[in-house]
């Protein structure tokens, strides 16, 4: 097994592969991973062994990633899988993957390496429902019961142990303190660094409008807003 294990959390289109992307350029090994598709211009920055995993477990529990199960269990073949997919990298002092699909199968990670580290992220809601629609052609009601859905999973995973979490909402400069600040608490292996891989045009879409939403839709984003990582000055 590697040494450390990091996990990005967050529901999909929130930032995740920007979050990914910026820690990988800042030393985190990601293995083989995706640098481009039409909807993530650098990427989202996902192994594709461990997606296929997750399609699979998510199948073999009547779900999808936009068809969450009500209830997930790992078969002994699925831990072999992830055990298999971490000796890959055995020896790695630090090895991270991401997949938005993580939070559905969560579990049966924290079995695999309970030393598992999370880090998190989330979007508004509006933004989500937006973007999803772009890329899905997903319906406005959908997609925000998806939204709910997983990062009720994010909170209460931080809830049971806190880790760090970022607001891909706030704006670039706080982000970036943000961004960097998390960097150095999980004490990455520094590599020489090209730039900033974050940029605005990253967000795609803004980050408020399309009508109001559900009470407990929007207590769950104050309660997310409230455990964020700070990017103060």
């Amino acid at each position: 097994m590697p040494d450390r294990v990091v996990c990005i959390l967050g529901m999909h289109r929130s930032g995740t592969s920007c979050l990914t992307g910026s820690l990988q350029q800042a030393g985190l090994f990601l293995g083989d991973c995706h640098t481009w598709n039409p909807f993530n211009l650098k990427g989202n920055r996902e192994n594709q062994a461990f997606v296929d995993l997750h399609d699979d477990i998510l199948q073999d529990n009547g779900g999808a990633w936009d068809r969450p199960p009500a209830r997930v269990r790992w078969e002994e073949r699925h831990f072999a899988r992830a055990r298999a997919l971490l000796a890959e990298h055995a020896g790695r002092p630090l090895f991270g993957f991401k997949d938005p699909r993580t939070l559905l199968v969560l579990e049966g990670w924290k079995v695999v390496y309970p030393g598992i580290e999370f880090l998190g992220i989330f979007r508004h809601p509006n933004a989500v429902a937006r973007s999803l629609a772009n890329r899905s052609a997903m319906p406005r009601g959908e997609a925000l019961a998806l939204w709910y859905h997983y990062n009720r999973i994010l909170y209460r995973e931080f809830r049971r142990r806190p880790f760090p979490i970022l607001c891909f909402d706030d704006e670039q400069p706080v982000f970036e303190r943000a961004l960097r600040r998390v960097i150095g608490e999980l004490q990455i292996p520094r590599e020489e660094s090209s730039g900033d891989f974050y940029e605005e045009a990253l967000r795609s879409v803004g980050t408020a409008g399309d009508g109001p939403l559900s009470w407990r839709i929007q207590r769950l984003y104050n309660r997310l807003r409230r455990v964020a990582v700070e990017g103060v000055a």
